[in-house]
């Protein structure tokens, strides 16, 4: 089954809008849950929708989902993993930022994808992609510089750059999650993108929520309870990170990594919408140069 060359632009656009308005789900659970809780309702809830998925593809494709070999588990188990850290580093620093700030933070993830490739698959790179990569560091920079940063160091100054680090650090784990599930994907050699996707995004949700269920079960009961508690609210939350995921898939099934999370930066302008409609939190004009800059740099990363 081949793809249409542009089908990969729209599955990526809709997995940008569904997992803006995840994200902005996720945090509504965070005073209720905190973000440990809030991070968890999305592999838990989701996975009875992304089993819908993989039944629908099926039957759509008329193919049955491919086997999963150790190459194949392996690139998933890893892409889980980073992804359950990356989205409690997420909910993390927008506790403590604006959500279109912590976005744009997470959006720095396709240089890191490039930067992975150079450090980890010797991939070169050009002057223009090296060029990019300096002009998005310079927006997150930008971003977030914390006020008064001229003044000397004092005891918070450390908490000043925490959601900086907080948002970068979930840009990383993210990278890396993205890379694992498309290598997943590619480890199934099935000629169904739609099925392989699909089996990859079941395969990686029963790793983390069965991870999630033995954590919670033998550490912290009470939050097992309080989550099975919000049931009705998560409920949302894990359809559109579900869905979110199986755009985003399906994508990752077409093209490479860097290219379909480049794209992705389109998330930084609906994020910008639901802060306005919902949280009626505004930008700061120094805010906005720097998710421009970020913006620019990786376009000119994916152009290079």
């Amino acid at each position: 089954m081949v793809a249409p060359s542009w089908l990969w632009i729209l599955f990526t656009i809709t997995a940008a809008g569904a997992q803006t308005l995840r994200n902005a789900m996720q945090r509504d659970l965070i005073q209720a849950l905190g973000a440990a809780g809030a991070t968890y309702v999305r592999f838990l809830f989701g996975l009875p929708f992304a089993l819908g998925f993989l039944a629908a593809t099926s039957i759509a494709g008329r193919a049955p989902p491919p086997p999963i070999d150790p190459t194949a588990l392996a690139w998933t188990g890893v892409g889980a993993l980073a992804q359950i850290l990356a989205t409690g580093l997420m909910l993390a620093a927008m506790r403590e930022r604006s959500f279109v700030a912590t976005i744009a933070y997470t959006k720095t993830e396709p240089v890191q994808v490039a930067l992975f490739g150079l450090v980890f698959l010797g991939d070169r790179l050009t002057g223009p992609a090296a060029l990019s990569i300096l002009v998005s560091t310079a927006g997150v920079m930008i971003l977030s510089w914390p006020k008064g940063s001229a003044k000397a160091p004092g005891p918070g100054a450390f908490a000043d750059w925490r959601p900086a680090l907080l948002g970068l650090g979930a840009a990383s784990c993210f990278a890396l999650s993205a890379v694992g599930f498309r290598a997943g994907i590619l480890a199934l050699h099935s000629p169904n993108f739609l099925v392989a996707a699909s089996t990859i995004l079941v395969a990686g949700l029963i790793i983390q929520s069965a991870l999630i269920l033995v954590h919670l079960a033998l550490f912290d009961r009470g939050l097992l309870r309080s989550v099975l508690a919000a049931w009705r609210p998560s409920l949302f939350a894990g359809f559109m990170g579900a869905l979110a995921s199986q755009f985003w898939f399906l994508a990752l099934a077409i093209d490479t990594a860097a290219r379909v999370r480049t794209l992705g930066l389109v998330e930084v302008i609906f994020a910008q919408i639901v802060t306005r409609r919902l949280f009626k939190q505004g930008t700061t004009a120094r805010e906005a140069i720097g998710m421009a800059m970020i913006v620019a740099g990786v376009g000119a990363l994916l152009n290079s």
